[in-house]
C-alpha cells in the first residue's frame, strides 16, 4: 500500500511490526509483548492522524492511488447483473464516463459514473476520469433510457473535472454539461448521486443533480480544485492548503451548508483500507434513500428536486 506524506508515522510503525514478525520467523525470540505494544501504538496513531485531518489532507485521501473507483463499487454492489452500455449515438464512446444497468436486491438501477484508471495505461485510456462532451451525452442518453422504463438512477462522482481540451470545447463541452443539468431537473425517476472521490466543478455537476446527494467522508465537492484556486489567487500552487480551507469543500462543510443530504462514514484511514465495508455502506444508503424517494409522486419528486437546487445560493439582502 502507498502512503501519503502525513501517513508516514503509520508506515514507520507498520515497518517495525513487519521487522518484529521477521525476527520471530528467523529465531525463537518471543516478540508477543513488543508486537502488542506496536499494535496499540498503531491504533492510537491512526486515530490521532485520521481524527484531525485538514481539508487538504482529505483532498489527498480522495486521490489516494489505492482508493476504489466507480467500477469497483458497481461490480461489488451489482455482481454479475451489471450490463455496461456504450456510446452517445453521435460521436463515440467516452471511456471516462461509464454507465449501464445493474440490480441491487432484485431492484434494477441505471448506474452512471466517471471512471479513473489504476496505472499509467488505464489512466490514459480513461482520460484520467475527465469526461468529454460525448461522455455527458452518453450519460444523458442512459438517463432517458432509464426514465423510459421507469428505472431509478444512481450516479457515482469521482472526477478532477470535465476535459478542458480544444477538441472537447469544439464539440460543445459547456453545452453538454448545461444540458445535463437542465434535463436532470426534469427526469421522472429517482436520482441518487454519490461523491466517492473528487467532485470537481462542472465535471461533477454534469451528473450530480439528484434527489439526494451523498458524500463519502474523505471526498470533496467544489467549483474548483485547491491547486487551481491557489494558482488564480496567488499565481502559485504553494497555497493549496490555504485554498482548500477557504473553499469549504469537505463533506462536513457541504453538510453544514445544506448542499448534501448525508455523509457516508469510511473505514479508519479511508475507503481503501476496507473497500468491502465502504461498498456495503454505499449500497445500504442507496437502498435507504431510494425507498424514501419512490414513495413520492412524480410531480412531487421533481418539484422537490428543483426546489433543492434553486434555493442554493439565494441572496438575502
Amino acid at each position: 500500500m502507498e502512503f501519503l506524506e502525513f501517513e508516514v508515522p503509520i508506515k514507520e510503525i507498520l515497518d517495525q511490526i513487519d521487522k518484529c514478525k521477521s525476527i520471530e520467523n528467523e529465531s525463537d525470540v518471543d516478540i508477543t509483548k513488543t508486537y502488542n505494544l506496536l499494535q496499540k501504538k498503531l491504533v492510537e496513531t491512526k486515530k490521532d492522524i485520521y481524527g484531525n485531518l485538514s481539508a487538504w489532507q482529505r483532498v489527498q485521501l480522495s486521490r489516494h492511488p489505492n482508493r476504489p473507483y466507480t467500477l469497483d463499487y458497481i461490480k461489488y454492489i451489482c455482481g454479475d447483473s451489471f450490463l455496461e452500455m456504450h456510446g452517445d449515438r453521435n460521436v463515440s464512446d467516452d471511456k471516462a464516463m461509464i454507465g449501464g444497468l445493474g440490480k441491487i436486491d432484485n431492484q434494477s438501477f441505471m448506474f452512471i459514473g466517471t471512471q479513473k484508471g489504476y496505472n499509467t495505461k488505464t489512466r490514459q485510456f480513461r482520460n484520467f476520469g475527465m469526461a468529454k462532451p460525448e461522455g455527458y451525452r452518453k450519460a444523458l442518453r442512459l438517463m432517458r433510457q432509464a426514465e423510459k422504463f421507469n428505472i431509478p438512477i444512481v450516479t457515482l462522482i469521482d472526477t478532477p473535472g470535465a476535459y478542458p481540451g480544444k477538441d472537447a470545447e469544439e464539440r460543445g463541452q459547456g453545452e453538454a454539461i448545461a444540458r445535463n443539468i437542465y434535463e436532470m431537473m426534469n427526469v421522472k425517476v429517482p436520482i441518487i448521486s454519490v461523491v466517492i472521490g473528487e467532485g470537481a466543478s462542472g465535471g461533477a455537476l454534469g451528473i450530480g443533480v439528484g434527489d439526494k446527494i451523498l458524500m463519502l467522508e474523505n471526498t470533496w465537492y467544489s467549483v474548483i480544485s485547491p491547486e487551481s484556486c491557489s494558482s488564480i489567487l496567488w499565481r502559485s500552487w504553494e497555497h493549496k492548503e490555504e485554498a482548500a480551507e477557504a473553499l469549504k469543500l469537505t463533506a462536513d462543510d457541504m453538510l453544514k451548508n445544506k448542499l448534501i443530504d448525508k455523509i457516508i462514514k469510511e473505514p479508519l484511514g479511508g475507503a481503501h483500507y476496507d473497500p468491502n465495508e465502504t461498498f456495503e455502506s454505499v449500497k445500504e444508503n442507496i437502498l435507504i434513500f431510494y425507498k424514501k424517494i419512490k414513495s413520492l409522486s412524480k410531480n412531487k419528486m421533481i418539484s422537490t428536486r428543483r426546489k433543492k437546487f434553486t434555493k442554493i445560493g439565494n441572496f438575502r439582502g
